[in-house]
């Protein structure tokens, strides 16, 4: 890479990582918490908000079922949280829970599982980011104005800031999830100060106005149906459990037991910020309507198309803190940044999840390796895309875009933990010592019950949002699913038809004879060391082959052929529609066709240029003739290059990038010396 590309990637991305250094990026708990978990407690955020969305369907009346609501997504957090401690346990290689669901229910089900996590990835980077840019645009009139640019723009700096490595971005992620967790967490003890030993009255900015109901008493079936979808609105909180399960490797030693502590952690502070941001909601009076335009009524007037609806948190915190005031601006602020931040579970879940399926050959191979900062680039940067693509189809509009979300974290979820069942069956069936087989059938117990649970979940979520963008989510999976399928198939067949066999076969005879072809449209020094290099190959016959475009240059060159006595042999192709490319592989098929036996050496003369806009004027016919001769069994093709003078030139650019120093690393030393010094020091 030149010096002109070189400077600008160092400043972006940082200097490259030798191999040796990857366990200096490994987490300890207090950045792993803030890298993994930053989706699930972000969600706090918007989750609330949308089980009070879909409760004003039945009118304010239904608000007071929102604390029940809470509870169930408590309970199904605690044995996600206590499922997925087993499954870090058993499954510490970072497969997650697709290396669960493909050991133990098998490659479908697997497959099936990365399909969900895939698209729930790139839903979670297009649902925080676009809900962080809602937030922000509530003081920021520009950001609503261009929701779509400045979501892309935040998505371009994530992938920025996570091609610098995972290590380096849980770093700048730390600062702003641990200030929202506090932020939430004061205004949580400050709420419930005022509410019951002031006993203050605290009211939302839209305690006063009146939500007016689509469906007015709503009762039996239809009311159950209502709470199940509020219930399914409300399991968003649960999205990106499983990253930590995905991301073990990641993690400092032991990475099992410091995972597990992760996940514990993360599922307290989600559930307890989530329980009171519900609880606070309904003591200030907090009103929300999917159609705030038409369904929120103040002093019996529509509020209009002018209203901008503000987050459930953000209502909170101004009944709680009062408008303006320091700790509503810095939780404000902090909401937005760590909306934006939650994107990195996505970030740090995908590319791992990829590299996985990647080496089980389910991928592209390019996504298995690292990058410069030991990272996986080319993950990182696919998960950018596809999340850009789906911001750009759905204007940033998160409440568009939730409605596809949470589908595949569920399948996911489900058949991990019904894999895990079968995990400690098998286990059990060979297990003697009754202590570990006690601690077998406790977890068990755990992962079947979520299991279930789970399900049932997958079951509601389904019903629920399906005709609400759900199927968005499921024809995804379905893509995912049919391309990783297509492509291990071709990876199998390409691997089993280059696999060495164990007897001789043809790949070992030697050929009969050998026969050179050298290219030759006229006389020149690439030609002469094309034929200078055709001679010293001892090929059994050799000979020049020439295509007759223009009579007066073919003439020409076979009077400077005589001229010159070339002791090898000139044919001349006739070509009566001017084509170079079809009479030279028809003459080369013609030559197979009489001994089949006898290998076909073609060699063609090359000019090496050193400037990318000379290439496009020279060497367009050798391309096209070696790509078609990759398709002809049978053919050898040689290109023998010339170098011009400006390919010299090309070469002295190279030396001196290699001599070259990036900014700093004067000051750092070289790599092996800094290696050995700190390997010196050490002892």
């Amino acid at each position: 890479m030149s010096k002109l590309t070189d400077v600008p990637k160092r400043i972006l991305i940082g200097r490259a990582l030798r191999s040796d250094r990857l366990g200096e990026t490994l987490l300890p708990k207090r950045i792993a918490l803030p890298v993994f978990a930053s989706d699930p407690l972000s969600s706090v955020a918007y989750a609330p908000g949308e089980v009070l969305l879909v409760l004003s369907i039945a009118g304010v009346t239904a608000y007071h079922f929102s604390p029940w609501i809470a509870v169930a997504v408590v309970v199904l957090m605690f044995t996600v949280v206590a499922s997925y401690r087993q499954n870090v346990h058993a499954y510490p290689s970072g497969g997650g829970d697709y290396e669960v669901a493909n050991t133990n229910l098998g490659p479908k089900a697997g497959l099936t599982v990365a399909s969900a996590l895939l698209v729930d990835y790139v839903l979670t980077v297009a649902v925080s980011i676009s809900s962080g840019i809602e937030n922000l645009g509530s003081a920021v009139p520009f950001v609503v104005e261009h929701k779509v640019l400045c979501a892309i723009g935040v998505i371009v700096l994530l992938t920025l800031m996570n091609l610098r490595g995972v290590k380096e971005s849980g770093s700048l992620f730390a600062i702003p999830t641990y200030v929202f967790v506090f932020g939430v967490f004061t205004m949580i003890a400050w709420g419930a100060f005022r509410g019951l030993v002031l006993d203050d009255t605290m009211r939302a900015p839209t305690a006063d106005y009146v939500i007016k109901p689509e469906h007015q008493g709503l009762a039996g079936f239809a009311l159950v149906f209502l709470l199940l979808r509020a219930f399914s609105s409300g399991c968003a909180a649960l999205t990106g459990v499983e990253a930590i399960s995905n991301g073990v490797p990641a993690f400092r030693k032991p990475k099992s037991k410091n995972a597990a502590t992760t996940l514990a952690m993360m599922g307290l502070l989600a559930v307890t910020m989530f329980c009171g941001i519900i609880a606070l909601a309904a003591a200030t009076d907090v009103r929300m309507a999917e159609d705030p335009a038409k369904d929120l009524i103040h002093n019996g007037v529509p509020l209009g198309p002018d209203y901008v609806q503000n987050p459930v948190i953000s209502q909170v915190a101004e009944a709680v803190f009062g408008k303006g005031s320091f700790l509503f601006i810095i939780l404000a602020a902090a909401t937005a940044l760590v909306l934006f931040l939650a994107a990195n579970t996505a970030y740090n879940g995908f590319p791992l999840l990829g590299s996985i399926l990647a080496q089980d050959r389910y991928l592209p191979r390019q996504l298995h390796t690292r990058g410069d900062r030991l990272a996986f680039s080319n993950g990182i940067v696919l998960l950018a895309g596809a999340a850009g693509l789906l911001v750009g189809i759905y204007g940033a509009d998160s409440t568009r875009l939730i409605q596809l979300y949470i589908v595949g974290v569920f399948v996911s979820f489900t058949l991990s933990q019904t894999g895990m069942v079968r995990h400690w069956n098998r286990h059990l069936a060979t297990e003697k010592d009754q202590a570990k087989r006690r601690h077998m059938i406790r977890s068990r117990a755990i992962n079947a019950f979520g299991a279930f649970f789970t399900g049932l979940v997958l079951v509601v979520v389904l019903l629920t949002k399906f005709t609400h963008g759900a199927w968005v989510a499921l024809l995804g999976m379905v893509i995912f699913y049919a391309t990783m399928t297509a492509i291990r198939k071709h990876y199998d067949r390409v691997a089993a038809e280059i696999a060495a066999p164990e007897g001789p076969t043809d790949d070992l005879v030697r050929p009969s004879r050998v026969h050179s072809v050298v290219l030759i449209s006229k006389i020149h020094r690439p030609t002469l060391r094309a034929l200078a290099y055709a001679k010293l190959m001892r090929s059994d016959t050799l000979e020049a082959l020439s295509v007759n475009v223009d009579p007066a240059e073919t003439k020409a060159l076979r009077e400077e052929w005589e001229r010159r006595g070339i002791d090898v042999p000139l044919k001349v192709l006739d070509s009566p529609y001017r084509e170079i490319t079809r009479p030279i592989i028809e003459y080369v098929k013609s030559l197979r066709k009489e001994s089949p036996r006898d290998a076909v050496s073609v060699i063609i003369p090359e000019y090496v240029v050193g400037h990318w806009y000379e290439h496009l004027l020279h060497n367009q016919s050798a391309l096209r003739l070696k790509g078609r001769l990759l398709f002809t069994p049978g053919i050898m093709v040689t290109s023998v290059p010339y170098q011009l003078q400006s390919s010299e030139a090309a070469k002295r650019r190279a030396r001196k990038q290699q001599d070259w120093n990036a900014p700093g690393s004067v000051r750092r030393g070289p790599a092996q010396v800094r290696s050995k010094e700190s390997s010196e020091h050490k002892s």
